[in-house]
C-alpha cells in the first residue's frame, strides 16, 4: 500500500511539473477527466492540433536522462504508447528539467537522453537531452503552428 501511495505521489508530481511547465511558456492544456486514459494531458498546439501528453517521472543515471516510455496495464502486461500519446512529459527531479519526447522517436521500454558527452565520444544513435528540453520543444510547436496558420 505504501509502495502504491508513492508511486502515485511520484507520478502526480511529473504531471503537475510537466502542466507549469507548458502554462507558463503559453500552451492552453486540457486535463482529461479520471484516470483511465493513456495519457495525462492534451496540449492545444494550434487551431485545431491537440497532442495527447504521457507524463513521466526520469531518473539521471550516468549522464543520461532515463525514463520507461511503456506502460504496465495490471493484467495486460506491458504495452507501447504508439497510438495512444503523442509525446511524453518527462520530469528530471534532480534538477527539475522538463523534455518533450515524441512517443514515436524512442523505443518501446526504456529511454536515454544524454545529458552529458559519452566517455567514449560516440555520436550515432545518441539522442541528446538538449534537444527535448521544453524550450526547444515549445520554439518547434510555435514554429510549426505559424506554418499551419499561413
Amino acid at each position: 500500500m505504501l509502495a502504491t501511495i508513492k508511486t502515485l505521489a511520484v507520478g502526480n508530481t511529473a504531471e503537475a511539473a510537466v502542466l507549469h511547465a507548458l502554462v507558463e511558456r503559453g500552451f492552453q492544456v486540457l486535463v482529461p477527466f479520471g484516470d483511465g486514459q493513456p495519457y495525462d494531458l492534451v496540449v492545444h498546439v494550434s487551431g485545431t492540433r491537440f497532442l495527447r501528453v504521457q507524463c513521466k517521472s526520469a531518473r539521471d543515471r550516468n549522464g543520461c536522462v532515463v525514463f520507461n516510455s511503456r506502460t504496465t496495464d495490471h493484467g495486460q502486461g506491458a504495452r507501447s504508447y504508439r497510438g495512444l500519446a503523442d509525446l511524453f512529459g518527462v520530469f528530471l527531479p534532480t534538477n527539475r528539467a522538463v523534455y518533450i519526447v515524441p512517443v514515436d522517436e524512442v523505443p518501446v521500454s526504456v529511454v536515454y537522453l544524454r545529458r552529458s558527452p559519452s566517455k567514449n565520444n560516440q555520436r550515432i544513435g545518441i539522442r541528446l537531452a538538449a534537444e527535448y528540453e521544453i524550450d526547444a520543444w515549445a520554439e518547434r510547436a510555435r514554429g510549426l503552428s505559424l506554418q499551419i496558420a499561413a
